[in-house]
């Protein structure tokens, strides 16, 4: 079940900087910024917005960016994720951005998103429910192995 933490939004260092990737969106055509700071398992913290492009299916996500720059730093395990939009509306991380993080992240990891009426946290576990992930592929291999023995 969500929670709204009674801590200021503002005093979150990692919603704060989630805030200030606001303002390097590239958004044109949906005019909807969001902003996204990913901490990592050593305390570092990677920011990302999102990135139109004219197709969309090229458009990049904040989380996703994040993801990216946190990655190619040599970075992955990641503690927390804190998410906003510029209409501070609760946005959380879409469908794909969540199988994502579930990439590197357990399902304990907690991500904060930036609401009207402060913050809302989440685990990744509560958005992304029995995720897809290496254990789902081994099982799936073992029981074709397994078939193919009878």
């Amino acid at each position: 079940m969500p929670t709204t933490p009674d801590a200021d939004p503002a005093d979150d260092p990692l919603v704060s900087a989630a805030r200030d990737a606001l303002s390097e969106a590239y958004v044109p055509y949906s005019e909807y910024p969001v902003g996204a700071a990913l901490e990592t398992e050593d305390g570092s913290v990677f920011t990302g917005c999102n990135v139109e492009n004219a197709n969309y299916s090229n458009s990049l996500h904040a989380e996703e960016v994040a993801v990216g720059k946190a990655v190619s730093a040599g970075h992955d395990e990641f503690a927390r994720l804190a998410v906003t939009s510029e209409a501070r509306d609760g946005v959380t991380p879409c469908g794909m951005c969540r199988q994502t993080l579930a990439e590197f992240g357990d399902d304990d990891m907690p991500v904060v998103c930036d609401g009207e009426t402060g913050l809302v946290a989440y685990t990744l576990g509560e958005l992304l429910p029995n995720t897809i992930g290496l254990d789902t592929l081994e099982d799936a291999a073992a029981k074709r192995r397994d078939a193919g023995a009878e």
